[in-house]
């Protein structure tokens, strides 16, 4: 079910629909995101492009929560 439910947003995204969406799914965000924004107990610590957000981000916690996943997509 989620991954049906992802793969329905990763093709809106595809045809240019706006979308805020908020998720732990990291690979998902990181192929789909324009702008990241990372909230830390309620508060936008970052928000930066996808790119420069999961190849170097500037906020520790970021850096900490980041190191968790793998982002290898295919």
């Amino acid at each position: 079910m989620v991954r049906e439910v992802l793969d329905c947003l990763l093709e809106l995204a595809n045809v240019g629909m706006t979308m805020i969406i908020v998720t732990h799914e990291m690979a998902f965000a990181k192929a789909v995101a324009d702008r990241v924004i990372f909230l830390d107990e309620g508060k936008i610590v970052e928000e930066n492009l996808p790119e420069i957000f999961f190849d170097n981000p500037s906020n520790e916690r970021a850096k900490r929560f980041l190191s968790r996943f793998s982002f290898n997509i295919s």
